[in-house]
C-alpha cells in the first residue's frame, strides 16, 4: 500500500512536470494580417532596412544556390543534421508576407515563427536578440518591400527527437538570454556602435566561437576561433594566429575590400560576409573595426621568414618580419611546391597573378589545416569587381591526395615554422567532399 502510494506520487509529479514543461514550451500563433497592408512606404526607412539586412548577412543564408535572392532553400549541414533555410519575402503562402512586424520581431529575436513553431538555432536568434526596435522595424519594412516569390523549402533531415521543435524550448532556456544591447558608458559612442553590430546583426560569434555539444556558443570561449561550413573561423583579437597582428586600419581595408596585403583574402563564408560589407555605410564597417581592434593584438612571428618576390608585386615588409632570399625546399612536398606554386609566390608577378607571401599566411599559423587544403583543392576565384585581388588555381584535379599533404605539410614546416599538422588527411578528404 506504501509502495502503491509513493508510485502515485512519483506519477503525479511527473504528470505535473511534463505539463509546466509543455506549457513552457508552447508559443501562441499570432494573427496573420492582409499582405497588402504590409507595404512599406518609407523609403528612407526601407533604405536603411537593406543595409541592416547586409550588415546581418541575410541573403547569404536566405538564398538557395542559383535561386532568388531572400528565397530561402539554402541547405545548410550542422552536426545534428542538415537545416534549410526558409523563404523571407513577402508571399504570403510560402514566405513571410501575413506576417505583422510584430511576428517577425519575435522571430527576430525569439525564434519563434508566426504560428508559434520554435525555430531552429541555424538562425542566429541568440545574436538578433540585441537588435534595437527601430532596426528591427527598418529590417520588416525592407523585407516586405520585396518582390514575393513562391518557394517552399525543403523539409529539414533532423533525426528524432531534434525533428521535434518543442525540444528546442529546452535549449533556450539553457542558452538564449533574451537581452537588448545595452551601450557601455566608459566606452566611446565608435566602440558601442561597432560593438552593438558586431555582436547583434553582425553576429560575428556565430562563426569565430566554439560550440559546446549542444550546438551553443561557448560565451568563455568568445572569439576563439570556430568553425563554418567545413572552413576554420579563425580566433580574433589577442588569440589571432595571424603572423602579423592586426590592427583597426588592417581590419578596416579587409572588412571593406575583402582583402588585405599581410593577411590574404577573405575566402568561404567570409567571403560573403565581406562582400556584403563592402556595400553598406563605411562608418559601421569602421565602427566594427574598431571595436574588433580592441580585443587586442596577438604576438608578431619575429622568427618568420616571408619570401618576397622582388617587383612591382612585391608585399610590404611587416615589422617583426624577417625578409629571406627565396630557396627551392628538399623532399617531395618542396618539389611539389617548386614545380606548382613557385612560380607564382617567388615569380615578382604583380597582384593579381602574383602570389602573397607565404610566411604571413594565417592559414599555415593556424591549429588546422582546414583552410590551406581548401585553398589548394579549390583554389583563389578571380574577382568580380575589377580589384586585385589574389587569384589562384585550384589543385583538386591535378594532385593526389598524398601530394596535398605533403605539400601542406611543407609548407607548414617551412613557412610557418611550426611541426606538421595532425589530421591533414582527414582535411583534404573533407575539402574534396565539400567543394
Amino acid at each position: 500500500m506504501k509502495l502503491r502510494s509513493v508510485l502515485l506520487a512519483l506519477l503525479a509529479v511527473g504528470a505535473i512536470g511534463g505539463t509546466g514543461a509543455l506549457l513552457y514550451a508552447w508559443e501562441s500563433s499570432i494573427d496573420p494580417i492582409d499582405p497588402r497592408s504590409a507595404r512599406a512606404t518609407d523609403t528612407v526607412m526601407v533604405r536603411r532596412g537593406a543595409s541592416l539586412a547586409l550588415l546581418g548577412d541575410c541573403a547569404t543564408c536566405h538564398t538557395a544556390t542559383g535561386g532568388t535572392p531572400y528565397a530561402g532553400g539554402l541547405a545548410m549541414p550542422t552536426p545534428f543534421g542538415t537545416i534549410y533555410s526558409t523563404n523571407i519575402t513577402p508571399d504570403p503562402e510560402t514566405g513571410i508576407g501575413r506576417w505583422s512586424e510584430q511576428a517577425f520581431v519575435r522571430a527576430l529575436r525569439s525564434g519563434v515563427d508566426r504560428e508559434g513553431r520554435h525555430l531552429y538555432p541555424a538562425f542566429p536568434y541568440d545574436h538578433f536578440t540585441r537588435v534595437s526596435d527601430d532596426d528591427a522595424n527598418a529590417l520588416y519594412a525592407f523585407l516586405m518591400s520585396l518582390d514575393p516569390v513562391r518557394s517552399s523549402a525543403p523539409p529539414n533531415g533532423l533525426p528524432f527527437p531534434l525533428n521535434i521543435r518543442l525540444t528546442l524550448a529546452g535549449w533556450k532556456l539553457l542558452f538564449l538570454h533574451q537581452e537588448r544591447f545595452v551601450a557601455d558608458p566608459s566606452k566611446d559612442a565608435k566602440w558601442n556602435r561597432g560593438k552593438y553590430l558586431v555582436d547583434g546583426l553582425g553576429h560575428c560569434g556565430a562563426c569565430h566561437s566554439p560550440r559546446n555539444l549542444m550546438g551553443a556558443e561557448e560565451i568563455s570561449a568568445s572569439f576563439q576561433g570556430g568553425v563554418a561550413e567545413g572552413w576554420r573561423a579563425y580566433a580574433l583579437g589577442r588569440s589571432s594566429p595571424s603572423p602579423v597582428p592586426w590592427d583597426e586600419a588592417a581590419l578596416t581595408d579587409y572588412l571593406a575590400h575583402g582583402s588585405h596585403p599581410m593577411h590574404g583574402t577573405a575566402q568561404g563564408p567570409m567571403a560573403n560576409v565581406t562582400d556584403n560589407l563592402s556595400q553598406v555605410d563605411p562608418a559601421d564597417v569602421s565602427a566594427m573595426a574598431y571595436y574588433l581592434a580592441s580585443l587586442g593584438k596577438g604576438e608578431a612571428r619575429t622568427n618568420a621568414k616571408i619570401l618576397v618576390p622582388k617587383g612591382p608585386g612585391q608585399l610590404p615588409q611587416a615589422a617583426g618580419v624577417q625578409v629571406a632570399t627565396p630557396s627551392l625546399q628538399s623532399g617531395p612536398g618542396g618539389a611539389i611546391y617548386g614545380v606548382v606554386c613557385a612560380s607564382c609566390h617567388e615569380g615578382g608577378r604583380p597582384l593579381p597573378l602574383g602570389g602573397v607571401g607565404l610566411a604571413l599566411s594565417t592559414a599555415l599559423a593556424d591549429d588546422t589545416p582546414a583552410n590551406l587544403i581548401n585553398l589548394v583543392v579549390r583554389g583563389i576565384p578571380a574577382s568580380t569587381d575589377g580589384s586585385t585581388h589574389p587569384i589562384m588555381p585550384g589543385f583538386g584535379d591535378v594532385l593526389d591526395d598524398r601530394q596535398i599533404s605533403d605539400l601542406a605539410n611543407h609548407l607548414r614546416t617551412q613557412f610557418a615554422g611550426k611541426t606538421q599538422w595532425d589530421g591533414v588527411a582527414k582535411a583534404v578528404a573533407d575539402a574534396r567532399a565539400n567543394r
